[in-house]
This record gives C-alpha cells, structure tokens and sequence, in this order.
C-alpha cells in the first residue's frame, strides 16, 4: 500500500512539474497589471481613440478657420509687363474660362510695334460686413461639429475603457477556470489510478477502469479547452490595450473583494454615448439653420487703391518719335493713381427655390437622429434597471456558493474513501468529483460576475467613476 502512495505522489508531482516547464519564463518575472493600467495603457495607445482625437483637432482648426472668415479680404498685387499699345473699337463679353489683354492706347489707321515697359500696383478690400445671421450660423455649424467630434472621443474612451474592464474580468475567469481544470484532471488522475489499483486486485468490476479512463481523458481535454479559451481572452485584452500578445499576471483580489459602492446618480443624458447622439442632433440642427441663413443676401463694403506706370507718355502717337520710352525704370514708376469706395449688396434670388428642398431633408436627418437618440436612451435605461438585478443576484450567489462549495468538497472525500473501501460505486464517485467541479467553477466566477455587474451599471449609467474608483 505504501508503494502505491508513493507511486501517486510521484505521478502527481510530474504533473505539476510538466505545468511549470510548460509556463513561460515571463509569467515569474512580470509585474502584475492592474486593471486600471490597462485601462491607461489602451486609452493612450488604441488607434481609434487616437483616430478620433485627429479628428476633434481638424474639427476645432476648421473651427477657428470660420471665425477668421469675419476679417475682411485684402489683396495686394504687382504687375510688370512689357507690350504694345494699339487701340481698335470693338466689343466683347466675359465667359467662363475666357481671357483678354488690357491693352489701352490710341486708335491709329495701321498697326504698329512700339511697345514700352509698363506697370500696376494695386491694393484692394473686401469685407461682407453684414450678412444677415450666415456667417453667425456657419460658425455655430462648425461649432457643433467640433463638438460631434469631441463628444465621439469621448464616447470612444469610455466604451474602450468598458471593453478593457470586461475583457480584463473575462481574462480572469479563463486563468481560475484553467486553474479549476487543472487541480480536476489531478483529482481525475489519482481517482483513476485507485480503481485501477483495485480493478487490478479483483476488488471491482474491470468496467470501472474504463469509465475512470473515460474521465480522465475528458478532464485533459477540458484543460486544453480551458488554455485555449485563455489564450483567445489574453489575445483579445492585448488588443483592446494595442500591446503584443503575452501572458499577462493579472490581479486576482478580485476573486475575494466585492465592491463597495453600487449606487450613481449620474444622469442618464450624461452618459458619453447618449451625449454623441444628442450632439449629432444639435449639429443637424445647425445645418438647418445654416441651410435657411444662405439664401440671405450680404452686404459689402470694398475699396480699391491703385498705382499706374507707363513708357508711353501720355500725348504719346506713332508718328512722333520720343513719345514712348524702352527704359524699364520709366514703366516701372508710378505716375498716375486711382482709388474706389463702394457699397454693394448681393443676392441670388432664385436661392429659396434652389435650397428649400434642402433644408426640408435636413428637417428629416434631424428627426432620424432625434429617434435615434430615443433608442439609444431607452436601451440603457433598461439596461440601468437589469444591472440592478444582476447586482442583486450576484450578491445572493456569493453568499450561496461558499456552501455549496463545502458540501462538494466533503461529499467527494466521504466517496473517495467508501470507494476504496468498496461501499460506493464508480458512478457515485464519478457524480461527486462532477460536483466538485461545478462548485469550484461557481465559487471561482461568484466574485467576477458581481463585478461585471457593477461594469454593466457602468456603462449604462455613463458613470465611470462608480467603477474606476474601486478598482486597482
């Protein structure tokens, strides 16, 4: 009998030797990371917070490129040009795409090719001083834009901080639970080196040996289904945190420690993702309103201020020699000036017409948007009033699994030892080692669930603070 002790206690520190060769290197050394790291962590690297933080950037420079359309427009231009002169009645008109000299001079019977240096400089204003509300309503439009994008950074923070904080739990559970299938493939094996043992010396009937293999070989694939099912969670949370894939030591206080707080009086409507789909009302909104502004008319004030140089002088004829001049430096220089002030108004009378049907669809996108928003809200009320009661009976099952746990692990020692005394069957034990199991899964995922819990008010609420503040 000592021999056979000896061999399993052999077998089982094989075992727990082949586990720690199989672990990596990494797992003794690494620091463990809290969830609030990892929260960190991903919300300073995830591409598409940074995405959308681009985004509110360009939003809020695009902003302040509007409020700089108040300035009025100034144009200052030189022109040095060297050309002939000749004059002829004629007609033209402007279209599109077309373009002419400006060549100014005298009529004469013949062409001729004197030509001189000749000069303009000209500064010019323009400012649309009132624009009956346009303006004012472009930039409320840029506006609650920059507000769009800012409220869908932050609606991204906080749904990523959500799927950091579930994905961390979820981790967790599939380490325990990996953990739970290791510690039942060691009781496994040692219940099946017993009624091996004792089908050997003829004490039961040889089936039982099978249905002990049988379980054997089940609580090992349960291990492997266990070890994938934590590679699959440890992959998704180094994802969700933008790091390579690695084996991650996570805090497990979480197992023992329920929250302490469940209560938020966060307001719903401030909740990131109820705010980003008001602020996609508020800027259709102010489409409208932009819609409705531009069919207005403005009003300008500009002025225009000018410097004129020529090589021919001003009795200037082809047929008296020195009346025109090749010198650059006397086309160059300015001898005539001009200057215009005016008021101008300007309004495309058919712009109603053009832009009603506009803003009568922008009324539509407005009401989507507005049903949108009703959805959005009622799902997270309701999702509010679930969390509560997941809450509710999460604190019940950690109060239950404790019990259950305990009559497991005494029900399994009282059939191991009446099946090595022959008063139970394989079957008996079989049920026993199938409870125990349960149990450790339940007491194991009690904790984590309440947690969830707490994350699912969380994100209904909007309140992240009600769970950041009591983890580490």
């Amino acid at each position: 009998m000592s021999n056979m002790m000896n061999k399993k206690i052999g077998y089982a520190m094989l075992i727990a030797a082949g586990f720690m060769l199989a672990a990596p290197k990494i797992h003794a050394q690494q620091k463990t990371l809290n969830l609030s790291d990892a929260i960190r962590t991903g919300l300073i690297n995830y591409p598409s917070i940074l995405s959308k933080r681009n985004y509110a950037n360009a939003s809020a420079a695009l902003l302040q490129n509007v409020r700089n359309q108040y300035l009025p427009d100034v144009t200052a231009s030189i022109q040095q040009a060297y050309g002939t002169i000749n004059g002829q009645y004629s007609v033209a008109g402007l279209f599109a795409g077309g373009s002419g000299l400006s060549s100014s001079g005298p009529n004469y019977p013949t062409q001729t090719w004197n030509a001189a240096f000749g000069s303009i400089y000209l500064f010019t204003t323009n400012w649309e001083f009132v624009s009956f509300g346009r303006l004012k309503s472009k930039i409320d439009l840029a506006g609650k834009q920059w507000m769009l994008d800012s409220a869908n950074l932050d609606q991204e923070k906080f749904v990523q901080s959500i799927k950091i904080s579930g994905a961390y739990l979820n981790l967790l559970i599939a380490q325990r639970l990996k953990e739970n299938a290791q510690s039942n493939l060691e009781r496994a094996s040692f219940v099946q080196q017993t009624v091996v043992a004792r089908v050997k010396n003829g004490l039961n009937a040889g089936v039982d040996s099978s249905i002990a293999n049988a379980d054997l070989s089940a609580a090992r694939l349960s291990l492997i289904q266990a070890i994938n099912t934590e590679q699959v969670q440890s992959n998704q949370l180094c994802q969700l945190i933008n790091v390579l894939p690695a084996v991650l030591d996570l805090d497990t206080s979480y197992f023992s420690v329920s929250p302490s707080s469940f209560q938020t009086s966060f307001d719903l409507a401030n909740n990131p993702q109820v705010a980003f789909f008001k602020s996609r009302i508020d800027l259709s909104r102010s489409t409208e309103k932009y819609l409705q502004k531009s069919m207005l008319p403005g009003l300008n004030l500009f002025g225009t201020f000018q410097g004129k140089g020529s090589g021919f002088d001003y009795n200037y004829s082809p047929l008296v020699d020195g009346s025109y001049s090749k010198n650059y430096l006397d086309g160059i220089n300015p001898s005539r000036y001009n200057y215009v002030l005016g008021l101008g108004i300007a309004w495309n009378l058919l712009s109603p017409t053009k832009i009603k049907q506009q803003v009568r669809a922008q009324e539509f996108i407005s009401a989507a948007y507005q049903n949108d928003y009703d959805l959005v809200s009622t799902q997270l009320r309701d999702q509010l009033l679930l969390s509560d009661q997941n809450i509710a009976n999460s604190i019940k099952s950690i109060q239950e699994v404790p019990f259950e746990y305990k009559a497991a692990l005494d029900a399994y020692l009282q059939k191991s030892v009446l099946y090595k005394n022959g008063l139970a069957n394989i079957v008996d034990l079989q049920q026993a080692l199938y409870n125990l199991n349960r149990a450790e899964t339940d007491r194991s995922v009690a904790y984590i669930n309440l947690w969830q819990a707490l994350l699912l008010k969380t994100a209904a609420s909007g309140d992240l603070g009600l769970f950041m503040n009591q983890v580490k």
